[in-house]
């Protein structure tokens, strides 16, 4: 004889999985990686280091 299955807990991971799915389908498309986020701060960083440092004080 078989083991019962609480359909329940079927239906949450069937749900659970399909959510995973789509956020790893959407994390291709969409998303960057952490060091891309930060290297695109560092440069914004320093070109606004750049650009104040060349402003002319009267």
């Amino acid at each position: 004889m078989s083991k019962p299955v609480n359909l329940n807990q079927f239906r949450k991971q069937k749900a659970r999985a399909e959510k995973k799915a789509r956020a790893d389908e959407n994390a291709v498309k969409f998303g960057r990686s952490k060091a891309d986020r930060q290297l695109d701060r560092a440069r914004a960083d320093k070109a606004r280091r750049d650009h104040d440092g060349h402003e002319v004080e009267e």
